[in-house]
C-alpha cells in the first residue's frame, strides 16, 4: 500500500504535468509524411506558435491538429474547423519541404509561399479563436448584463454602453469598437444596427479583410503579428490588438510623428502634399455654415477644423491665432460633372470622400461666394481623443470611399461617425443625427460641443468663432456710400444690381475711405458676375451635350480632364497604386509628392486653358460686363493708391 505521501507527490505531479500542458497545443498529423515533410511542417507550426501572443495561446486552451489534404481548392492555402481542425493544402508540401517555398514569390500579400502559409496558420487559428468567445471577465460580465437588459426591455431605452453588446458570439468581430475601427460603424438613428458594406476599400493589405468582420480580424492578425510597420500603418487598430492581448510584436518599426495628407485648394500652383502633426493640433472645432435658400444646404454643412499651432509656437490658446495653418476636414459628394443631380444624391450615385482643405478657402468659399456664415464650435475633447481623431482622420483621407446620400450619409453623419470611430468618447456612442445643425446641438447637450464661444457675436468675430458673411460687409461698405456719394439706392444689393458702367461714374468722386469701400464692391461684384457666369455656361454646356452641339467640343474635353485629374484629391490612394496600404509611410512619401506635383501643373495648365474657352462661350452682354467689371476695379484701384499718396501713405517698392 502507498503511503499518504506517495499519494500527494503523485498528485502533485500529475498537477504539474496539466499545468504544463495547458494551453493550445498545435498536433500534426504525421501519417503518410515522410521524416523530411514532417520536419518542414513542425518548422512552420514551431514558428506560428512563436509568433502568437502569449494569452492567445493561453486562452485557447486546446489541442488543435494539423494535416495536409488533397481535397482543397488549388488556389486555397488552408482551412480550418469550427474548434480543432486545420487543414492545409497538400499541393503546397513540397516546396515547403525543399525549401522553395521561402524564395518563391506569390501574386498574394505576404510574397513568397512560406509566408503565405505562414499567415495561413496564423489567420486560420484566429478564426478558432474568435469563435471561442474568449472575453476577459469585465467584458463577459458587460456582455451578460447588456444581453438581459436587451431580453427585458428590448433596443428601447437600452444604455449606451450595451449598443452593440447584446447577444455577442464573438471574441473579437462582433466588438463595437472593433467594428468602428474596421469600417462597420453604427448606422445613424438605428440604435447601433451596424452598416452592412464596408467602405474602408483603398489602400488594404488584402481586399478580402473588407468581406466581413470575421476575416478582417483574421487578415489584420496576420499583419499585427508579421508586419513590423502595422503599428505605422494601421495604429489605432495595432493598439486594439495590443491591448487585447496585452502584448505586441517585438519587432516593430519607428513610426513618423507626422501623416501625410493630400490639400484639395484650388490653388493649383501650391505643392499639394502636406503633413499634420497630432502634437501640433491644439483643437477640434466642429465648423458649421449656416443654411441657404438650396435645398441640399438648408440645414447647413457640417465640417471639422483642425486648429493647428505655427511650428515653433507652444500649444495653447494663442494657437487660434495661426489661421494659415489650420485644416478643415470635410465630407462632400465627389462630383465628377458640372451638374449636380438632386436624384443621384438622393440614391447615392456619388462618392462620400473625405477632403482636406485650407481653412482660408473654406472662409472665402462660404462668407464670400455663397454668403454664408460659418460658426466654429470648440468640442470638448481630451488631448488623446484629439490626437486620435486626427489619426482616424487621416486613415479615413486614405481609405475611405463611401457613397454620399443627401438625407441619410451625408456631412454631419460622416462627420458624427469620424469623431465616434475616432475619438471613443463614450458621450458619442448614443448620439444620433442626420441634420448638421441637429448635430451641434445634440453634442450641445451631452457637453461636447462648447456654444458659449458664441455668445458674445464681436468677441466670437475677434477670436475667430465665428465668420462672417460678406453681405454684411457688404451692406456696410454700401452705407460709405451713401454717406458720401449722392447715390440713390437704398440696399447694397441695388447697387451692385447696376451695370458696371454706372458704378464708374462715381469713381472720381469718391475720397480715400468711399474708395476703399467702391473697391470692396467691384469684388463683390465680380464674384457675382462670376457665379452668374458660371451657371450661364453649365446651362449651355447641358444644352449642347443633349444636342450633341460641337460648338462646346474642346472645353468640354478640357473639363473631363480637369475632373479625371482631380479625382486624386479626393481619392489620394490612387497616386500610390496598388504597393502599401494604410497610411502612407516616409518611404513613400517621395512617390507621392512628385506625382501630386505632376498631377497638380496638369490641373493648372487645364484650369487656364478652360478658362479661356468658357469665357469663348459665355453670351457677349455676360462677356461685355466682365470685362467692364474688371477694368472697374483696375480704375479704382489705381483711384485708391492715387489718393493714398496725396495723403501722404507709406508707398511700397
Amino acid at each position: 500500500m502507498r503511503s499518504p505521501n506517495a499519494w500527494l507527490l503523485a498528485g502533485l505531479m500529475l498537477l504539474l504535468c496539466n499545468t504544463a500542458q495547458a494551453g493550445l497545443q498545435l498536433r500534426l498529423e504525421t501519417e503518410g509524411l515522410s521524416a523530411e515533410q514532417q520536419q518542414a511542417s513542425q518548422a512552420l507550426l514551431d514558428e506560428a506558435m512563436q509568433a502568437l501572443p502569449p494569452r492567445f495561446i493561453e486562452k485557447l486552451d486546446r489541442r488543435i491538429d494539423v494535416g495536409w489534404t488533397d481535397d482543397m481548392p488549388s488556389n486555397a492555402y488552408g482551412q480550418a474547423s469550427l474548434v480543432s481542425e486545420l487543414d492545409l493544402n497538400r499541393n503546397l508540401l513540397a516546396s515547403l519541404t525543399d525549401g522553395s517555398a521561402a524564395t518563391k514569390k506569390t501574386y498574394r500579400p505576404h510574397v513568397t509561399v512560406r509566408r503565405e502559409m505562414l499567415a495561413t496558420v496564423l489567420h486560420e487559428l484566429t478564426h478558432i479563436y474568435d469563435r471561442s468567445r474568449l472575453w476577459p471577465d469585465a467584458e463577459r460580465t458587460l456582455i451578460q448584463r447588456c444581453t438581459r437588459r436587451n431580453n427585458s426591455s428590448g433596443l428601447i431605452g437600452i444604455p449606451d454602453e450595451c449598443r452593440g453588446q447584446s447577444d455577442r458570439r464573438f471574441t473579437l468581430s462582433d466588438d463595437p469598437r472593433l467594428l468602428d475601427l474596421a469600417g462597420w460603424p453604427q448606422y445613424v438613428g438605428r440604435r447601433g444596427e451596424r452598416e452592412q458594406h464596408n467602405r474602408q476599400i483603398a489602400r488594404s493589405p488584402d481586399i478580402y479583410e473588407t468581406s466581413s468582420p470575421k476575416e478582417f480580424v483574421a487578415v489584420n492578425m496576420e499583419y499585427f503579428l508579421l508586419d513590423p510597420s502595422y503599428a505605422c500603418r494601421r495604429p489605432a487598430l495595432y493598439r486594439y490588438y495590443k491591448e487585447h492581448f496585452g502584448w505586441a510584436p517585438a519587432a516593430k518599426d519607428a513610426c513618423s510623428k507626422s501623416f501625410a495628407f493630400l490639400n484639395a485648394g484650388n490653388d493649383f500652383a501650391k505643392q499639394p502634399l502636406g503633413q499634420v502633426d497630432p502634437e501640433r493640433v491644439y483643437a477640434v472645432d466642429y465648423l458649421l455654415a449656416e443654411a441657404n435658400q438650396n435645398w441640399v444646404s438648408r440645414w447647413g454643412h457640417s465640417m471639422l477644423r483642425l486648429v493647428i499651432c505655427a511650428p515653433g509656437r507652444p500649444r495653447g490658446p494663442d494657437c487660434r491665432l495661426d489661421l494659415d495653418q489650420h485644416l478643415v476636414l470635410s465630407y462632400r459628394a465627389f462630383v465628377g460633372d458640372v451638374q449636380l443631380s438632386s436624384w443621384d444624391g438622393l440614391v447615392g450615385k456619388y462618392p462620400s470622400r473625405l477632403f482636406v482643405l485650407p481653412l482660408a478657402q473654406v472662409i472665402d468659399e462660404y462668407t464670400k461666394t455663397e454668403l454664408r456664415s460659418l460658426a466654429s464650435v470648440p468640442l470638448n475633447l481630451s488631448r488623446n481623443e484629439i490626437e486620435d481623431v486626427v489619426e482616424h482622420a487621416a486613415e479615413m483621407h486614405w481609405s475611405y470611399d463611401g457613397n454620399y446620400y443627401f438625407l441619410s450619409n451625408n456631412c454631419a453623419v460622416e462627420g458624427l461617425k469620424l469623431l465616434r470611430s475616432g475619438s471613443n468618447n463614450a458621450k458619442l456612442v448614443g448620439l444620433d443625427s442626420i441634420m448638421p445643425n441637429g448635430l451641434l446641438e445634440v453634442m450641445k447637450g451631452r457637453g461636447l460641443a462648447n456654444t458659449s464661444v458664441l455668445d458674445d457675436p464681436r468677441e466670437a468675430l475677434r477670436l475667430g468663432y465665428r465668420f462672417d458673411s460678406f453681405r454684411d460687409r457688404y451692406q456696410a461698405m454700401f452705407e460709405v456710400l451713401k454717406k458720401h456719394l449722392p447715390i440713390k439706392q437704398e440696399k447694397v444689393e441695388d447697387w451692385l444690381a447696376l451695370k458696371a458702367d454706372e458704378r464708374r461714374q462715381w469713381f472720381e468722386q469718391a475720397d480715400l475711405r468711399t474708395s476703399a469701400a467702391l473697391l470692396l464692391l467691384e469684388q463683390a461684384s465680380f464674384r457675382q458676375q462670376l457665379v452668374l457666369a458660371q451657371d450661364e455656361v453649365k446651362q449651355r454646356y447641358l444644352g449642347a451635350r443633349e444636342l450633341k452641339n460641337g460648338g462646346m467640343d474642346k472645353a468640354n474635353a478640357t473639363l473631363q480632364q480637369i475632373l479625371a485629374n482631380s479625382g486624386f484629391l479626393s481619392r489620394p490612394a490612387e497616386l500610390l497604386g496598388t504597393g502599401g496600404y494604410g497610411l502612407p509611410q516616409p518611404n513613400e512619401w517621395q512617390r507621392l509628392e512628385s506625382e501630386s506635383n505632376l498631377r497638380q501643373k496638369q490641373l493648372q495648365l487645364l484650369t487656364g486653358d478652360l478658362d479661356k474657352e468658357v469665357r469663348a462661350l459665355l453670351e457677349p452682354g455676360r462677356a461685355a460686363e466682365m470685362a467692364a467689371n474688371e477694368a472697374n476695379l483696375k480704375l479704382v484701384g489705381e483711384h485708391l493708391r492715387k489718393l493714398h499718396k496725396a495723403a501722404g501713405g507709406l508707398e511700397l517698392p
